[in-house]
């Protein structure tokens, strides 16, 4: 017959108390909204770091709380706070990134998906677009974020739905890829009036407001008008 549990040392409560305050900042039990990464070509080095920070911080307010008001940690204390925060900042720092989504990923999505899908998309584009569409892509994302709660009612298969799908999912991935495709020493050559970075910009423009146009309407509950308003953006790009 074995003999009583022995109690838990200071040093075992420290770490157990530790591991809960990253499992905390982890979202440990919680059910946490779906944001996609910072936004930015090194958005994901920042976000690991972000996170690092976060975590390591809660590691000590929740062992300097356990050691102010319990008890001491001491020394072996104070070693297993530092081994855990070594532990996980090696774990966030190399844990493998989420692969950014394709085009033909993002028109297979789920209504629901689509513009987070498609933020995380156009975000990676980023160090390839002109420096004047930046600006212009900040408020793209800023509507597709708002864009992503008013959408979460609707169904796959329903009309308005499909209006979403094909300006969100097919006509700016498929807009910002035939910029793309223009060799880069011609794109700043003007053709037509314009180069192509001005046309670049100035019809990520027209889709920003297309983009609050959708979300005006869907605010009023005008899904109706929504789904039948046919205005498709005839944006092709004209210069090669």
């Amino acid at each position: 017959m074995s003999g009583p549990t022995p109690p838990a040392t200071s040093t075992d409560e420290a770490i157990a108390d530790a591991q809960r305050a990253v499992d905390r900042v982890r979202g440990g039990g919680v059910v946490q909204t779906q944001r996609r990464p910072v936004r930015g070509g090194r958005g994901g080095v920042k976000q690991r770091v972000t996170l690092i920070a976060l975590a390591n911080a809660a590691i000590l307010i929740a062992a300097g709380l356990f050691g102010g008001i319990v008890m001491p940690l001491g020394m072996f204390g104070a070693l297993a706070v530092m081994m855990l925060m070594l532990a996980v900042t090696l774990v966030i720092a190399f844990a493998p990134a989420t692969p950014v989504p394709t085009p033909e990923r993002i028109a297979r999505s789920e209504i629901k998906a689509l513009p987070a899908a498609t933020a995380r998309w156009l975000d990676a584009q980023r160090p390839a677009l002109p420096a004047p569409a930046v600006p212009v892509i900040d408020r793209i994302g800023a509507r597709l974020d708002t864009l992503g709660v008013q959408i979460g009612a609707l169904d796959d298969d329903a009309p308005a739905a499909a209006e979403v799908r094909r300006l969100v999912g097919e006509q700016l991935p498929e807009f910002v890829r035939n910029y793309q495709k223009v060799p880069a020493g011609l794109r700043s050559t003007p053709r037509n009036g314009k180069t192509p970075d001005q046309q670049l910009t100035d019809g990520l423009g027209v889709i920003e407001r297309e983009l609050g146009e959708m979300s005006e309407q869907l605010a009023q509950g005008d899904l109706d008008a929504l789904a039948t308003r046919g205005r498709f953006l005839e944006i092709k790009y004209q210069g090669e």
